[in-house]
C-alpha cells in the first residue's frame, strides 16, 4: 500500500517550486532546470521525453492539475523516484477534460509501472479532498503541502 510518508518521501526528492512560461514546452523547460534530478540523468532528455508524453495526449487531469510524466522509462533505480511539485505563476489551458486551466504540475519520475499508477492513485486521492484541493490553490510552500498531505493521508 502506497502512503501519504511514501508521497512525501518523493516530492522531498524532488522539491516544491513556482514556474512560468508561456507554453507547456516553456514551462516544462521551466520545472526542469529548476527541480532536483537523480545523478546521471540529462536535463535535455527528460524535458524530450515530457514533451513526447504530452504530445500523444495532454496529461491534464481536471481540477487545475497536470500529471506529467516521461513517455520512456528515464530512471531504473527505484532510489531515484521522484516527484516535482510546480505551480505555474499563470495557469495555462492543457485541453483539461473539466475544460480548467492547469495551476499546478506534479512531475512523476519512476522506474516501475506499478510505482507510478500507485502514485498517480495517492495524488488522485488527494484531489478528492475538497480541503486539500482548496489549500492546493494557495501554492502553499513545501513544508504546508507535505503537513496537508499527511493530514489526507493518501
Amino acid at each position: 500500500m502506497f502512503s501519504s510518508e511514501d508521497l512525501c518521501a518523493l516530492i522531498e526528492k524532488a522539491g516544491v517550486y513556482s514556474i512560468e512560461g508561456s507554453s507547456v514546452s516553456d514551462l516544462l523547460s521551466s520545472a526542469v532546470s529548476k527541480m532536483a534530478l537523480p545523478s546521471g540523468l540529462d536535463p535535455q532528455v527528460l524535458l524530450d521525453e515530457l514533451m513526447a508524453r504530452e504530445k500523444i495526449l495532454s496529461t491534464a487531469v481536471g481540477n487545475g492539475i497536470a500529471l506529467p510524466h516521461p513517455l520512456k522509462k528515464v530512471i531504473d533505480n527505484p532510489a531515484d523516484q521522484r516527484i516535482a511539485v510546480c505551480y505555474l505563476k499563470e495557469p495555462i489551458d492543457m485541453q483539461a477534460p473539466d475544460s480548467r486551466k492547469v495551476y499546478v504540475f506534479f512531475i512523476l519520475l519512476t522506474a516501475a509501472s506499478q510505482k507510478h499508477l500507485d502514485i498517480l492513485s495517492a495524488i488522485a486521492n488527494l484531489a478528492k479532498d475538497k480541503d486539500f484541493k482548496s489549500l492546493l490553490e494557495t501554492c502553499p510552500d513545501e513544508v504546508h503541502l507535505l503537513e496537508a498531505i499527511r493530514k489526507c493521508g493518501a
